[in-house]
Parts: C-alpha cells; sequence; structure tokens
C-alpha cells in the first residue's frame, strides 16, 4: 500500500513546515496592526432585573 509509505510525504511535510517557520513567518509577524489596542477605561452599564409577568 503506497499510503503507509513516508518517504515523499514526509520530505514534503517537513520542507513545508521549514519553509512556513523560517521565510513565511517573520514576514507575516512584521506587519503592524492598524487598530491597536487602546488604555480605554472599562464603563460598566448598569443593568435592571427583567420583570417577567408571570411571576
Amino acid at each position: 500500500m503506497p499510503q503507509l509509505n513516508p518517504n515523499p510525504w514526509f520530505f514534503i511535510m517537513l520542507i513545508s513546515w521549514l519553509t512556513f517557520s523560517f521565510i513565511l513567518q517573520p514576514k507575516i509577524l512584521a506587519f503592524t496592526s492598524i487598530n491597536l489596542p487602546s488604555n480605554k477605561t472599562i464603563t460598566t452599564t448598569k443593568t435592571s432585573p427583567w420583570n417577567w409577568p408571570w411571576t
């Protein structure tokens, strides 16, 4: 059964992961985010309980 032979597929997987890890990942991580998180204070809203008509 050729599916159990790891010879060509392991090499292809290894090369693709190394390509992603060493070439593509630093290029992707070099992009800066446009919407940087700001230091806003979190405002809590006061919620009122719901008055159910059948209780």
